[in-house]
């Protein structure tokens, strides 16, 4: 079943195009109630009920007394009467006069009385021990006479290896040192073939100075060990290895640069 037409002259589909007037009462009543609201509110919570406000400490004063004021002026002559210092000393009045103290001149007790010498006790009877130092007359102090100072060779210490092969002949020993600073031993390991030549020389420890070391070497190098084989043969025997350590001593000649100076005294 079909809904009936609507016509054109329906009053449903008229629209009321009035001035709605309840509606702007009712939007000016709301805002009028809210500003009441609002001003009871201030009333009650700024006025009948403040807010609590922290409130800061008083600041520190300080009283100064002051003889400027009466107050000031009775505790002043208070604190000079109860003064424990001016209590416990004598004062004299106001109206006395200072006692001149009279001048005594020091006279010492020997200028009037003479004092009793003590003669000395006697010496004892009984036997005196002997002195270990008697008094006698100052020695005069002898003067040393300067010694010479003792000439320690230099020494080359050689292994048990080596000392099994011989006396050796050796150049004769003359080393010069590059510095005036005292080296160390220094240590060697030579190579020695079956004619008693040195074939090989190898450093094993320096001296300190390269100079020394050198000459070391080169010394070592002219030394001669006897001959292992007698007559020697054409079949060449493995070379014998050992240590040698060379002990400086004080023979060793210092470099003219660094040479101290002799004076000459004439007769």
């Amino acid at each position: 079943m079909s809904a009936p037409l609507l016509s054109a002259n329906d009053p449903r589909l008229v629209f009321a195009w009035d001035q709605p007037g309840r509606r702007k009462w009712t939007i000016a009543g709301f805002l009028f109630g809210s500003l009441l609201l609002h001003a009871l509110c201030f009333y009650i919570f700024q006025i009948i009920y403040p807010p609590a406000v922290a409130l800061l400490p008083p600041p520190g004063r300080v009283s100064l007394i002051a003889p400027n004021s009466e107050e000031g002026r009775v505790l002043l002559r208070w604190l000079e009467a109860e003064d424990p210092a001016l209590a416990s000393t004598t004062q004299r009045p106001t109206e006395g006069k200072p006692l001149p103290l009279p001048t005594i001149q020091h006279a010492p007790s020997y200028l009037t009385r003479e004092p009793a010498l003590k003669d000395l006790p006697a010496p004892p009877a009984g036997p005196r021990s002997l002195s270990a130092q008697p008094p006698a007359a100052v020695e005069r102090p002898r003067t040393q006479i300067p010694t010479a100072p003792k000439i320690v060779p230099t020494a080359f210490r050689f292994s048990p290896e080596l000392e099994a092969l011989g006396s050796i002949q050796s150049p004769e020993l003359k080393f010069t040192a590059s510095g005036r600073e005292s080296p160390d031993a220094a240590q060697f390991r030579i190579a020695v073939n079956d004619l008693g030549e040195v074939r090989s020389c190898f450093l094993e420890k320096s001296s300190g100075d390269a100079g020394l070391d050198e000459q070391a070497r080169k010394y070592l190098a002219l030394c001669r060990f006897p001959s292992i084989r007698n007559p020697p043969s054409s079949i060449l025997a493995a070379p014998a290895w050992g240590l040698v350590t060379v002990e400086w001593g004080n023979d060793i000649v210092l470099p003219p640069s660094i040479r101290p100076r002799t004076e000459s005294t004439a007769p």
